[in-house]
């Protein structure tokens, strides 16, 4: 089974020795923000809300209207005269045209109008509100993943250089047997260890290519291209729990949120009240006219006009069966619901950023604690790699050691990231996620 030890290195190395685009964290938040399908479809959404917030939807222009008709009429008539005589005539044609120019428009409606046109402007800017929310979400599901490839190619690297370690052993072990140094059981032990090493590079390779596409559908690109990522870290300096807590409180996108919810519910409180007060509205309108007839029996064969005419009109709905007054009702319980939830939502933000702070805190010690660990299975195995050279430990020793320094550098990955996505975590709370370098 020795024998295909070098095809299977060589088809390994060979996923990652092709040279690749390194795709940098701006090129990766360009490319989601310019591609991600959830991002469109949150800004098509805020589009529909500023149509909604201007003008044309305000109810403030008049409306104007066209109509036309006509008609042909065929009958047969019988009249009788003064003197006595009577006279028919059959098939006798009418004909009717008509055409108006209707506008109406609406003066006064109990200020109903004017309210939902500020609740649609409020509508509006919830919804740019939801579009950076979309974006926030968006940026840290990117930056999970991304970061994810990054650790993954870190370990990818470290298996690789465990597996020449252990390939470097497996032939001084066969060097050694072959001058009669150790017994075979040194060479089936090596052995063990390279195949070990192997497929776990294997697996890792695999899952980092699994990982690349997840974060190619995050970008929406094409789901086979090829790169490698950033893999270097830097936190955001001066951090104080003080200041972070008061951002949250300025510029959590929930609390924002939250607050627009307000502000269109009492807008749509003082619309319904707006149903109580009477609408006045202008009439006006031109129209033209016009009919004929056959008949030798009518006085006025042809007959048209034109003309403009204006009006006034107030309605006042004194009383609709109480329809109106159990709409106010429902509107002051409706907003008396959303002080609630914002009550709610305020004791939630303030709970997420104090979790999100000690999880960051805890996060950098940890991250602190595997570099010193780090540096100790370093020097631990260096000195073990040289005893083993002079035969002084054994290969359980020295694998033992080449097995701690690997899951120390796995854990100082996985700690280094896990930080920087705590970090994130902890600026989303707080809303400055898109202010900050990544």
């Amino acid at each position: 089974m020795l024998h295909k030890f070098p095809f299977i290195v060589l088809l390994l190395v060979g996923f990652t020795a092709t040279a690749q685009e390194l795709l940098t964290k701006e090129e990766a938040v360009q490319y989601t923000l310019e591609n991600n399908l959830g991002i469109k479809v949150a800004k098509n959404n805020e589009q529909i809300a500023k149509n909604n917030a201007g003008i044309l939807g305000s109810g403030y222009l008049p409306t104007i209207t066209g109509n036309a008709a006509g008609s042909i009429d065929r009958q047969n008539t019988e009249g009788q005269l003064a003197n006595g005589d009577s006279r028919t005539a059959e098939g006798v044609e009418t004909r009717r045209y008509n055409a108006s120019i209707n506008l109406n428009y609406t003066l006064f409606d109990g200020l109903g109008r004017y309210y939902d046109y500020k609740r649609f402007k409020e509508e509006y800017n919830q919804s740019e509100l939801q579009v950076r929310q979309t974006i926030e979400n968006t940026i840290l599901q990117l930056f999970t993943v991304y970061y994810e490839v990054a650790r993954l190619e870190e370990n990818t690297n470290n298996l690789q250089e465990a597996l020449k370690i252990s390939k470097d052993r497996l032939l001084r072990a066969r060097y050694q047997f072959d001058y009669g140094q150790n017994t075979g059981l040194d060479v089936l032990n090596a052995e063990v260890d390279v195949n070990t090493d192997s497929i776990n590079f294997l697996n890792a390779t695999q899952l980092l290519r699994n990982t690349k596409r997840d974060l190619n559908l995050v970008m929406n690109r094409d789901l086979s291209a090829r790169f490698v990522s950033d893999t270097t870290v830097s936190f955001v300096p001066n951090l104080a729990m003080e200041s972070v807590f008061a951002e949250a409180k300025q510029n959590n996108v929930q609390l924002l949120l939250i607050e627009k919810d307000m502000a269109i519910l009492d807008y749509g409180l003082k619309g319904a009240r707006s149903s109580f007060l009477p609408t006045i509205g202008l009439t006006g309108s031109y129209g033209w006219n016009e009919s004929s007839n056959n008949n030798p029996l009518a006085f006025v064969i042809q007959n048209s006009s034109n003309g403009l005419s204006g009006g006034v009109n107030l309605t006042w709905n004194l009383f609709e069966g109480g329809r109106n007054i159990n709409a106010v009702k429902n509107a002051k319980i409706a907003y008396q619901n959303q002080e609630i939830l914002q009550r709610q939502t305020e004791l939630q933000v303030e709970r997420d950023i104090k979790n999100a702070w000690d999880s960051y805190r805890n996060a950098l010690f940890v991250l602190e604690v595997q570099e010193k660990n780090l540096q100790t299975n370093q020097n631990n195995f260096l000195r073990t790699n040289e005893r083993y050279k002079l035969g002084q430990v054994n290969s359980i020793e020295f694998r033992q050691a080449q097995i701690n320094l690997l899951n120390a550098k796995l854990a100082r990955s996985q700690a280094k990231y896990s930080a920087k996505l705590a970090e994130l975590l902890m600026l989303q709370v707080s809303g400055q996620l898109l202010n900050v370098d990544f």
